[in-house]
């Protein structure tokens, strides 16, 4: 199948030429899409275990345990006060020479994510803990209900629907950041391109198309928040 040319002009001092040409369609778009699986694989599975990570340090955040608190606070304190692309240096080039092991790009790329998630998942939780309202507790106590029953059902619920558009955005986030995972080598869609264009010189063109994919992979996450937003909005 002959993919058809598209031009676009762009006026500006000089005419400038965006060209997706049937030869550039061809070769990067494939790439583009393998790039794609380990973009999805890496930021599904970081936030996933981010997502865990973050519940355990926002529910310490919010506990009177001191220790737990403590470790909490330092981790986000650091993870957030450092930037995701110094995060992967370390993860991948440091820790691996301390500790004398190799580690592959791509787990190197989910324990980044999985760590950077949970910090300001951590307190996404912590806030959403914060808002329920002290006479859920209070309420499942007078009805004689355990502890672990009032969190379950009283507390849960209300903080999770208050903290499922945080959750959103932090997962369209993390797919964001995994274009910083280049400089540990994850072969992610932003890797692919830069390959490519370091190949082909064909940079305009070549960002042109990768801008696009992002545009519209994150669109469609977009567009899934919302739809999941009013499907809990509706069990309220």
């Amino acid at each position: 199948m002959k993919i058809p040319s598209l031009y676009i002009l762009i006026p500006n001092e000089g005419a400038v030429i965006i060209m997706f040409s049937s030869q550039v369609m061809h070769t990067l778009v494939p790439l583009l899409f393998e790039g794609l699986k380990i973009t999805l694989l890496v930021a599904i599975t970081g936030i996933a275990i981010g997502f865990i990570i973050g519940c355990l340090s926002g529910f310490a955040l919010q506990s009177n345990n001191k220790f737990a608190k403590t470790i909490s606070g330092v981790y986000v304190w650091v993870i957030r006060g450092t930037p995701v692309i110094v995060q992967a240096l370390y993860v991948y080039f440091v820790l691996p020479k301390i500790f004398n092991f190799d580690l592959p790009s791509n787990i190197a790329g989910i324990i980044v994510i999985a760590i950077n998630s949970g910090a300001f998942i951590s307190e996404i939780v912590r806030g959403a803990l914060m808002g329920v309202d002290p006479g859920q507790r209070e309420a499942g106590l007078s009805l004689g209900m355990s502890n672990v029953h009032i969190l379950v059902h009283l507390v849960i619920p209300p903080a999770f629907r208050s903290a499922l558009p945080a959750l959103g955005n932090q997962f369209i986030m993390s797919v964001k950041d995994t274009s910083l995972l280049t400089v540990i080598v994850v072969k992610e869609m932003t890797q692919q391109a830069m390959n490519y264009a370091s190949i082909n010189f064909d940079y305009v063109n070549t960002y042109s198309v990768l801008a696009l994919f992002y545009l519209a992979l994150l669109s469609i996450l977009m567009l899934l928040q919302k739809y999941i937003e009013n499907k809990f909005n509706l069990k309220k």
